[in-house]
């Protein structure tokens, strides 16, 4: 992921990181980045497993991206738990997150560089969350917008040696309500503070100019869950409605084309790519 990262701020683009739920869009992932000739991330988050489990999830992904002619990382999205984390890097995950904004400061530092430094002693980078993102990642709580303290980023990122920061600028996790304000001027100062790369949660729903803003101003990695959960859903009741008949490879293929169409059209957003 680090180096990912690092290729697309020289280029002046930001790596898009896609979260998965099941085989078609790990499937789905892997030909989007194939057919954009861009790198992606795969991921998926700690409250997905529920529905997703990670020892099935995680041996697919990984073998997808090492299967794969492009480079692909594939990372843990929210880790709520050490052992969730531990699990991800024993499972092979080139990266992990711990999300520790909703611990009181000082924890949230603790806990986050003792699993920084496990992770960096195995090859593994790594992110975490500084704010709170609004919405939800996978659950019914819906958490209320705190905007990421650029003097606070700066400490955190220095005490515990992450490789990257999630900021929270007025984004938010899920379908918005209405249409986000997102504080571009914090964006830009923490930018301007820390050294290292920044990321955005809560892709689904902004324009392409709030993801070419952002970018411009140091986002090198942009996440997109929910409009790829979305287009999966509305491809099964699209195929499924007009059928008498039973076809689940059609279903399959379904879905697979209309994630794969999800994510190739934030990747051209994302790489500044006018036509695929």
């Amino acid at each position: 992921m680090t180096e990912l990262m690092r290729k697309a701020a020289a280029s002046g683009e930001a790596v898009g990181s896609f979260s998965v739920g099941n085989m078609e869009m790990v499937m789905a992932a892997v030909a989007a980045s194939e057919a954009t000739g861009k790198p992606i991330i795969m991921q998926i988050a700690e409250k997905r497993l529920a529905a997703s489990p990670l020892e099935l999830m995680g041996p697919m992904m990984v073998g997808a991206a090492k299967s794969s002619e492009m480079p692909i990382a594939v990372h843990l999205d929210h880790g709520l738990t050490r052992e969730c984390v531990r699990a991800a890097m024993d499972c092979g995950f080139s990266s992990v997150m711990f999300d520790g904004s909703l611990l009181p400061y000082e924890e949230n530092v603790a806990v986050t560089k003792e699993l920084v430094d496990e992770a960096h002693s195995r090859g593994i980078a790594f992110e975490a969350e500084l704010g709170v993102v609004g919405g939800n990642e996978g659950d019914t709580a819906e958490h209320v917008i705190t905007y990421t303290d650029p003097d606070v980023a700066v400490d955190f990122s220095r005490r515990t040696g992450i490789d990257c920061l999630a900021v929270a600028i007025g984004n938010a996790h899920g379908n918005y309500k209405a249409a986000p304000k997102l504080r571009f001027d914090v964006l830009e100062r923490i930018a301007s503070m820390v050294s290292i790369p920044l990321v955005l949660h809560g892709g689904t729903g902004l324009t392409d100019d709030d993801f070419r803003r952002c970018i411009a101003l140091g986002v090198r990695k942009v996440n997109i869950a929910t409009a790829s959960f979305d287009a999966l859903a509305l491809a099964a009741k699209e195929f499924t409605a007009p059928s008498d008949a039973p076809d689940y490879f059609g279903l399959s293929a379904a879905e697979v084309d209309a994630v794969k169409a999800n994510i190739i059209r934030h990747i051209k957003v994302f790489a500044n790519i006018q036509e695929v």
